[in-house]
């Protein structure tokens, strides 16, 4: 009796506790948004709050802690980190309220209005079973943005709610950690970046990679760790002679300097192919002038002329974004120069205004707007290339995810039209893509273009300062091939609506085709029929079925040839087609017990796949996917493939694990790197075939002048056997670097 008293004692005082942190929270919240708040604007953050409050009463996250503790965080990221005001944190603490509880948008309506009902339906998601082959994540991210037109703030919010996701996805099951962090880093890390937010991108990225690869982070972020004594030491004696002569300026300023993040630091040691100690630019300076906005540019090129008196700049890495703000409107001057020890150190030049724009992105240009107008035009830009992809009535989800992916471009090129107009393109655009930025029709017609005065095809890739005049013929008209020459979306989407016309009208022609030839044949023109010539033909739909017809691909004989076969019949079904995972879990069964793979959430040994492009082995972290034809198909999660496949289809992902009960052999590749010498070859194959008994499938080696590449395809059983194998080639005399990668078979 005593301990059962003393058991309920305990729960009141923990749920008191959890009310007092609760108000505290929420108090901290109107601190914070005190600076931005309007006569009234507390009552309405109140009401907000107690609306949220009462409807997620009963409600708790996976970590056990009151699910108000969400609302609250994203509404306090919306005030702190992106700067919004009353608006946006009302929306922001009821952006779960509908998805979640009994209230519905015309009770948030009535209380709060058209704008925060607006936003909210915005962040609420879609409801209801969706047809195989569609994505749950690319519709509601399309019922999202169709909000974006009319308030960009949905858009702020909802980066705000995943930021917080992230920060809080420890306890999540690991295969949920997947799915969310893909859909971050595929859709979310970008989006942070084109709306200029920053140090949000930033966060996502390390997020990312936390969740993803975490000993590869955890690595990374202990290397920053130890080499902080030394990194400080060489800031201070670096930027020592450059305070002396900005005290002279006479005009307030803040030197900074923070590590290159993790993400960053990462992906440039996975592209190189180099380890952390050889990454030369781990860190970036900062300089912050506190100047008038008249006197901006001419402030940053004076400290520009100062640090380059006392360091030799690099004239290959100065980037001027005061001249041309980039596309997300971040403006600074960027050099990067040698220090006096002979290591290069990047220098970011900016003024006060410009760090805020740089950290809080499209939020903080309205605090600027009345006075500069031309640094949000990139933006609006943009805005107004993203209404156009939404008003794509045709677009299926997952085209409009793509195509709006193609929008969130990291860099741009600045090119000419032949009358001096300014224009931002993507890095990597090609005349073809110049040529639908101007107009669709031009584009359809293009046969080549004029550049700086010379005559160049379509696919030549534009470069900054480039003057272009486009070329065109009434008898052009777009092919596939086009689809390889664009980077932007906009030319892709119209190429593709082009050609989807043209597919159309021969698709006509070959229905007419069709039913001609099976009025002959004496067969009823019906649905099953049509799956039947579907099956045999080994076609996608009906539409590449009628367009073959009308190409004359499938033949008048090949219609004959189908119709003498011995009672047409359907395929039976793969498994694959079936909606629910959950069901697939359920029909699996075990067939090949020599398999060591355990699949679903019962950990069945089941037939499946094993991708191609990341040729996962046993002891990698893998994942199942749900593929359409092929079954299970089975990807390491790290595959360059996965945030794609995750975050458009999470719905069809399965758990899966390796176990180590049987010893398989698994292909893989490695790439060696050295100095080349004679026996170098012999010595290697000795290590892989007799030291360790390993099966080679090829070897290639080639030589520059000392130094040698090569490639290895081999078996191994799995992480542990090829982490030994490369241990071994890294002692082999003159060897530099030994290397896995994603060898394909």
């Amino acid at each position: 009796m005593y301990l059962e008293a003393k058991k309920f004692l305990s729960v009141v005082v923990d749920v008191v506790e959890e009310k007092r942190e609760i108000i505290n929270r929420y108090r901290r919240l109107l601190r914070k948004a005190k600076p931005v708040l309007k006569e009234g604007d507390a009552k309405v953050i109140k009401r907000a709050f107690t609306i949220a409050m009462e409807a997620h009463k009963n409600m708790r996250r996976k970590s056990g802690e009151p699910f108000i503790f969400h609302p609250l965080s994203v509404a306090e990221i919306c005030v702190e980190e992106i700067g919004l005001g009353t608006t946006s944190i009302a929306a922001a603490l009821l952006h779960d309220v509908v998805e979640d509880t009994d209230i519905q948008l015309i009770d948030i309506e009535r209380v709060f209005g058209k704008k925060v009902s607006k936003i909210v339906d915005g962040l609420t998601k879609i409801r209801g079973v969706f047809d195989y082959g569609s994505s749950a994540q690319a519709e509601n991210f399309r019922k999202m943005l169709f909000t974006l037109s009319e308030d960009v703030r949905v858009i702020l919010i909802k980066l705000a709610d995943r930021l917080h996701n992230m920060r809080t996805l420890e306890s999540m099951p690991r295969n949920k950690q997947l799915r969310v962090s893909s859909e971050t880093i595929y859709l979310y890390a970008p989006l942070a970046h084109r709306l200029g937010l920053n140090a949000i991108k930033t966060e996502l990225e390390d997020l990312y990679l936390r969740f993803t690869e975490y000993t590869t982070y955890r690595e990374i972020a202990d290397k920053i760790d130890e080499t902080k004594t030394s990194r400080n030491r060489f800031i201070r004696h670096f930027v020592h002679p450059i305070k002396e002569e900005l005290d002279h300026l006479k005009v307030q300023y803040e030197i900074k300097s923070r590590p290159k993040s993790i993400f960053s630091i990462f992906n440039k040691m996975r592209k190189q192919n180099i380890p952390f100690e050889e990454v030369y630019d781990l860190f970036a300076i900062r300089v912050i002038l506190d100047t008038p906005i008249d006197q901006e540019k001419n402030y940053c090129w004076q400290v520009y002329s100062i640090v380059t008196d006392y360091y030799m700049p690099n004239p290959d890495r100065l980037r001027d974004w005061i001249s041309t703000p980039k596309g997300n409107g971040y403006e600074s001057l960027h050099t990067t120069v040698m220090a006096k020890n002979g290591q290069w150190v990047e220098v970011q030049i900016r003024s006060k205004r410009m760090d805020e724009i740089a950290e809080k992105g499209y939020a903080a240009h309205w605090k600027y707007k009345d006075n500069i107008t031309k640094y949000e035009s990139n933006l609006e830009k943009w805005l107004v290339r993203v209404r156009e992809t939404l008003e794509k009535q045709d677009l299926s989800a997952l085209e409009f995810v793509d195509d709006f992916r193609g929008n969130l471009f990291n860099e741009e090129v600045f090119v000419f039209t032949p009358r001096g107009e300014l224009k931002t393109m993507a890095k990597g655009a090609t005349a073809l893509d110049f040529a639908f930025d101007i107009h669709t029709d031009i584009g359809a017609k293009c046969i080549g273009a004029k550049v700086n005065q010379k005559l160049v095809p379509i696919n030549h890739v534009l470069q900054n300062g480039d003057q272009i005049e486009i070329l065109t013929s009434s008898k052009q008209k777009p092919n596939e091939d086009w689809l390889r020459f664009v980077v932007s979306s906009k030319a892709k989407s119209k190429i593709k609506d082009l050609l989807k016309e043209d597919r159309r009208k021969v698709a006509e022609e070959g229905k007419e085709i069709l039913l001609r030839k099976l009025r002959q044949m004496k067969l009823e023109a019906n649905n099953h029929l049509y799956d039947q010539l579907r099956e045999y033909f080994n076609v996608s739909s009906q539409l590449e079925l009628l367009f073959k017809i009308g190409k004359g691909i499938i033949s008048a004989a090949d219609l004959k040839k189908f119709q003498d076969q011995p009672t047409p019949q359907l395929k039976k079904r793969p498994l694959a087609e079936t909606k629910d995972v959950k069901a697939i879990e359920q029909q699996i069964k075990a067939k090949h017990q020599e398999d060591t793979l355990l699949i679903g959430e019962d950990m069945d040994v089941v037939e499946y796949k094993l991708a191609k492009c990341c040729t996962p082995i046993p002891g990698d972290e893998v994942f199942g996917f749900v593929t359409v034809s092929e079954g299970i198909k089975i990807h390491r999660s790290n595959c360059p493939n996965a945030p794609e496949l995750l975050a458009n289809h999470g719905n069809r992902v399965i758990k899966a694990k390796w176990t180590s009960q049987h010893e398989l052999s698994f292909l893989t590749g490695l790439r060696v790197v050295g100095t080349d010498r004679v026996g170098l070859i012999n010595d290697v194959s000795k290590v892989i075939s007799e030291e360790l008994k390993v099966n080679m499938s090829s070897i290639s080696f080639k030589t520059d002048p000392g130094i040698f590449h090569g490639e290895i395809m081999l078996y191994v059983n799995d992480t542990r056997h090829l982490e030994t194998l490369i241990s071994k080639l890294e002692k082999v005399e003159g060897m530099e670097q030994v290397s896995r990668f994603d060898g394909r078979v």
